[in-house]
């Protein structure tokens, strides 16, 4: 027996972009549910249960981080994004709401796509438990030994540098804000967390990575954060 489609809500009064969705989204084998305003969106959840959510911000009867927040007081269900809101501000705020990712407008198919998959792959399979091992590429991190290697052998890592990898590995292909991350450094006395929280980065690119300045894994995202990719992007 076939297993049903995933089915992608999206939330969007924007009539181009619905239909731009609807017609491209079946060809890469997901069903479409649509929804043009906060209220419809939210029901829609709640009675259908998609697979992930794809969503405006600028909705005629509510902005959509009012709708993030209140899906993630219930629903873990996968959030992405879709926006003109191209500020810093907005892209953050989004993130630290409970969105799992921010793609603005106008956007390539390709790239909402990529960003989709990894929204549905964390969802369904990151390794929660504390007995867990999370490998990231050459990466594997034991979380129950709190023990870290590279193609097999081991890094040493300070317990800040672990602490921060560790919530970037929960979040594996998602963006984790500074806002996010400067929360493991909260009982640290500092006179400047950004500067503290770049240099303790910059090291584990150092440690992690074969070529530090072109990192393969820990990307940044300006402005905003950082990115754990799982996979090496083309050239």
């Amino acid at each position: 027996m076939t297993e049903p489609l995933p089915t992608v809500l999206v939330v969007e009064d924007e009539a181009p972009i619905r239909r731009f969705l609807r017609a491209s989204l079946p060809l890469h084998g997901y069903q479409v549910l649509e929804a043009v305003t906060a209220e419809q969106g939210m029901k829609a959840v709640m009675t259908h249960h998609p697979a992930a959510v794809i969503l405006d911000l600028g909705l005629p009867d509510q902005d959509g981080l009012e709708v993030v927040r209140q899906l993630r007081t219930w629903s873990r269900v996968p959030i992405l994004v879709l926006s003109a809101r191209d500020r810093e501000s907005d892209k953050i705020s989004a993130l630290d709401a409970g969105a799992d990712d921010y793609l603005t407008k106008p956007f390539g198919v390709g790239e909402l796509l990529a960003r989709l998959r990894v929204a549905l792959r964390h969802a369904a399979g990151r390794p929660s438990e504390e007995e867990a091992v999370v490998t990231c590429g050459d990466w594997a991190v034991d979380l129950a030994a709190r023990r870290v290697t590279v193609q097999g052998t081991e890094v040493h890592l300070t317990p800040t540098e672990y602490r921060l990898l560790v919530v970037l590995v929960r979040h594996v292909g998602k963006v984790v804000t500074h806002r996010q991350l400067l929360r493991e450094l909260a009982g640290d006395d500092l006179e400047d967390p950004q500067h503290t929280l770049r240099m303790h980065i910059s090291q584990l690119r150092r440690k992690l990575e074969p070529d530090p300045a072109r990192p393969k894994h820990l990307w940044t995202e300006p402005g905003v954060g950082y990115r754990l990719r799982e996979e090496t992007p083309s050239p």
